[in-house]
């Protein structure tokens, strides 16, 4: 495929070259005549010099018949003004790299609409939802990574003072935003279906909203109530706060630590049920007074990789029970791989690879893939990009075939929980519970 990259800093370098190994023809734009030069003589991709915003110069790039465009320096605006002239020249695919949350909040303008961008990738965002996947629910399944973090998946036992305990599924009425995908009974499981009926002790895997799976959780579960955990983050970076949002529910009771005063007040207007605390968490006195060895989770959030490592440290040491980190600096990220045992960090997340791992997502030639297999041979999730040719395509969910229940519906700009009558458009991606004697037969209908 062809591919236009604007953007040659540290995640447009690594997707380059990632690309390019893999056999795609990429041309590069970077507007640093040095950097521009190091690219040129380390990848076997093609270099222009120049602005990135200037039709002409994408004009000559040849993004009027590339097969995607993604805008990839650090200067939002930038990504925003290249992505939409991209696709105004002709574009199939645009991609844009964003930081700024402004542009995600789509209460009065839906920016990425409003520009013509396909698919806007925050990196600080990916790497909250990798960060908040461990804390959330430790061992989930990775589909809330498909929805930005929006879809919780959960499991959930029937007690036996649960008012569904005996109740077919079709009777049941969860509310909007919950569907029940799996039922695991006595070693079996089986993909969900109208007729079954629950019984106590069955775990239920949940697919839904955050709000709304931990609500239906209860009415399963009337008298587990989840424990308060205690989560420290230092700094109040975009990952901090991408965080805060993925960990909203009340059971999670958040301090952050952030030296700028400034950033501390925004904050706290921002956030009124988080608490902050205006310091550095490198002050080993700062640590203690505010008994962070207490915490369930240290997250140590800065855009310091070296801050970053020494806090996770002190805050292991005073007895913090889970570390995770933040590393932005390439050469760190294989060190960590090393002694990620010996520092007792259990998870160290890189915001350039997050983004190269999306990117890719995005523009793999499959149209299928495997995201979990489940329990007892049952089945697999999986998820499809629908083509043209797709015998699904402009057909309703409750038109897919037995043995398959659509958990997440992705079009072009939101991921929702189907209904029955939500259409499936060529374009459109599903996350899919797959029974396993129907994989063949689902995969040849959706692909």
């Amino acid at each position: 495929m062809k591919i236009v990259v604007v953007g040659a800093g540290e995640v447009g370098r690594f997707l380059c070259q990632t690309l390019s190994e893999v056999g795609h023809d990429v041309i590069v734009v970077e507007s640093s005549e040095q950097i521009a030069q190091e690219v040129d003589e380390a990848t076997d991709v093609r270099v222009l010099e120049g602005n990135g915003t200037s039709a002409n110069l994408l004009q000559n790039a040849g993004v009027s018949d590339c097969d995607f465009f993604l805008a990839m320096t650090s200067d939002d605006r930038t990504n925003l003004i290249s992505g939409s002239l991209a696709k105004a020249l002709g574009a199939k695919v645009t991609i844009a790299r964003i930081h700024d949350q402004t542009y995600a909040d789509n209460s009065l303008v839906n920016y990425q609409l409003h520009f013509g961008i396909d698919f806007l990738i925050n990196p600080e965002a990916l790497s909250a939802v990798v960060l908040a996947k461990a804390i959330r629910h430790p061992g989930r399944v990775a589909v809330e990574n498909f929805a930005r973090g929006e879809i919780e998946v959960q499991q959930v036992r029937i007690s036996p003072k649960s008012k569904f305990a005996g109740k077919k599924l079709g009777e049941m009425r969860l509310g909007k935003g919950v569907y029940i995908g799996l039922i695991q009974r006595e070693g079996q499981a089986e993909v969900a279906s109208a007729d079954l009926v629950l019984q106590p002790d069955d775990c239920l895997t949940l697919f839904g909203h955050t709000d709304a799976v931990n609500e239906v959780r209860l009415k399963f579960e009337p008298r587990n109530k989840s424990d308060i955990i205690r989560v420290v983050l230092f700094g109040g970076s975009e990952t901090a706060i991408g965080l805060v949002r993925l960990l909203k529910n009340p059971r999670f009771k958040i301090r952050i630590v952030e030296g700028d005063a400034k950033v501390c007040q925004q904050l706290a207007e921002r956030f009124p049920n988080v608490t902050l605390i205006h310091g550095s968490a490198t002050s080993l006195r700062l640590m203690e007074e505010e008994q962070v060895g207490s915490a369930d989770y240290f997250v140590a959030c800065t855009k310091d990789d070296e801050i970053n490592i020494m806090t996770c440290l002190q805050a292991r040491k005073l007895g913090a029970k889970h570390v995770q980190l933040v590393i932005s600096k390439p050469d760190y990220e294989h060190v960590l791989d090393d002694l990620r045992e010996t520092l007792g960090v259990e998870l160290a997340v890189a915001p350039r690879t997050a983004t190269v791992n999306e990117v890719m997502r995005y523009i793999s030639r499959e149209s299928s893939q495997e995201l979990m297999e489940l329990p007892a041979g049952a089945g697999k999730i999986m998820e499809f990009r629908i083509n043209n040719d797709s015998s699904m395509a402009n057909k309703t969910i409750r038109d897919m075939p037995p043995g398959a229940v659509v958990v997440v519906l992705m079009h072009k700009f939101q991921a929702k929980l189907p209904s029955a009558d939500d259409v499936i458009l060529a374009g459109d991606r599903l996350v899919v519970i797959v029974r396993e004697d129907r994989i063949k037969a689902v995969t040849n209908m959706l692909t």
